[in-house]
């Protein structure tokens, strides 16, 4: 049922701060290095990748050592702006190892809402991958607020991700997380959880079934996750959403095997 898997070219990968980040707040390295190892081999077969990477409050609190996620935005954009930098400092290095160059692309929500501006993301990024490199995509977090006429901020990176794979009309949208795929209940609560191998029509129900929110390191919860599934099949397009550790799950999803939950559209 997913060998279509093995042929789709453009793909969006999506990393939440759960898997860059150790649930005792220092840098998941090899998580990263193997991240860097896996999306450069998809690249060496011909695939274009772009990876839509959550985690510059995560590390710029692991930088900062500070244990909890501030509550003020000012504060929350300061940690924002250290840990990107330090972020890309890593992603760099790590991809470079394996001669995969990267491009770091910061947006916000009125960048892709306006149509000229929309139209030069979509430009960027196009030439970004027409010459074989890897763009590394985040909402700009220094900037990134709601204003009373101004909505600069997407949500969180699970919708940034389902936006990007729109506007480069991606074939699949991967999105990495800390959890097997979709359950029914949560699992770390109910041993009995059934986790959905495949869904093509988000409810309310499946809402309703979606809980909790994220890490103390993150923002995204289940509820987001469905949500950017929803903005997918709408484009009759597909997201997986699996678990990230390690990162080398995603030569298994793109081999067709049944791991995590498939949101299929209708033409597929």
């Amino acid at each position: 049922m997913r060998n279509f898997l093995k042929s789709v070219n453009r793909i969006v990968v999506k990393i939440g701060t759960s898997s860059l980040i150790h649930p005792n707040g220092k840098i998941n390295l090899d998580g990263i290095d193997q991240l860097a190892f896996v999306l450069t081999d998809l690249r060496n077969q011909g695939k274009e990748i772009l990876l839509v990477s959550s985690g510059a409050i995560g590390v710029g609190m692991a930088k900062l050592m500070i244990s909890q996620r501030p509550c003020e935005i000012p504060l929350q954009q300061a940690v924002a702006a250290v840990g990107q930098a330090e972020l890309m400092q890593i992603y760099n290095q790590r991809f470079l190892r394996y001669s995969q160059q990267t491009a770091q692309v910061l947006l916000t929500r009125d960048v892709v809402d306006f149509p000229e501006s929309r139209s030069n993301v979509i430009n960027t990024l196009e030439q970004l991958l027409a010459m074989g490199i890897l763009p590394i995509i985040n909402e700009n977090d220094t900037v990134a607020v709601d204003e009373m006429d101004h909505t600069r901020k997407f949500g969180d990176n699970d919708e940034l991700s389902a936006i990007v794979s729109q506007l480069v009309k991606a074939d699949v949208l991967i999105m990495l997380s800390d959890i097997d795929g979709f359950y029914s209940e949560n699992p770390t609560k109910n041993k009995h959880a059934v986790l959905y191998s495949t869904v093509s029509v988000i409810n309310q129900t499946l809402l309703d079934q979606a809980s909790g929110e994220g890490s103390r390191f993150g923002t995204g919860g289940m509820v987001s996750k469905l949500k950017a599934a929803q903005r997918v099949l709408a484009e009759k397009s597909t997201m997986v959403l699996a678990n990230g550790k390690p990162p080398r799950i995603i030569f298994d999803i793109l081999a067709g095997k049944e791991v995590g939950t498939l949101f299929k559209g209708e033409k597929i």
